[in-house]
C-alpha cells in the first residue's frame, strides 16, 4: 500500500482528495497547515506526497526543497487552482515531479502519482466537468482567496458586481 500525505488547507476537498485516492489503494494522511505540513512528513514518512500551492497564507511551492531533503524519495505532486507555465517551471525546478491544475479527475490524479504503474489499478470512469461547474469552482477559488469580497473578486475576474452576485445565487452545478 501507497502512503500518501494530503498537505492542502480545503477541507472540503482534501476530504474528497482522500475518499477518492483510498479507494485507489493509498493510505490516506491530511495535513492543513505548512506549519504542520513537514513534521508530520517527516514523523509519518509518506511515498506519496500532493501538495497544494497556496495553503493558507503559505505556499507550497516554499515547502518543494524543504520536503525534498528530509524525503529524497517520496514522489511529490503540487496541486493547483492557479496554474500557468511559471508556476509549473517553478515547480519542478524546486523539486516536484508532477504539476496538476484543479480540478483533476481520479484518473489523472493516480497518474500523476504512480507514473507507469495505473495498469495494476482500477480506475472508475467519470465524466469530465462542465464548463459550469468549472466556472462555479473557479469563482469559489478567487472569492476565497479575496476573503469573501465580491467586489475585489469581481474585479479580479473582469465581471460586473451585480453578475456575479447573480452567479453566486445560484446553486453548484454538480457534474
Amino acid at each position: 500500500m501507497h502512503k500518501l500525505l494530503i498537505i492542502e488547507d480545503d477541507i472540503p476537498l482534501a476530504n474528497v482528495l482522500q475518499r477518492r485516492l483510498s479507494g485507489q489503494g493509498f493510505e490516506c494522511h491530511h495535513v492543513d497547515c505548512c506549519e504542520l505540513a513537514l513534521s508530520e512528513a517527516r514523523l509519518w514518512q509518506p511515498s506519496h506526497i500532493l501538495l497544494d500551492m497556496k495553503i493558507g497564507r503559505g505556499c507550497g511551492l516554499d515547502l518543494i526543497p524543504l520536503l525534498r531533503t528530509s524525503l529524497p524519495k517520496v514522489h511529490l505532486v503540487l496541486l493547483t487552482g492557479y496554474a500557468s507555465i511559471a508556476t509549473a517551471v517553478e515547480a519542478i525546478r524546486q523539486g516536484a515531479d508532477n504539476y496538476l491544475a484543479k480540478p483533476v479527475d481520479t484518473a489523472t490524479l493516480v497518474n500523476a502519482l504512480l507514473p507507469g504503474g495505473v495498469s495494476a489499478i482500477a480506475l472508475p470512469a467519470e465524466n469530465a466537468l462542465s464548463p459550469k461547474r468549472v466556472e462555479w469552482e473557479h469563482i469559489q477559488q478567487v472569492l476565497t482567496s479575496n476573503q469573501g469580497n465580491v467586489s475585489a473578486t469581481a474585479r479580479q475576474l473582469g465581471m460586473h458586481r451585480r453578475t456575479l452576485q447573480r452567479k453566486l445565487l445560484k446553486k453548484p452545478i454538480l457534474s
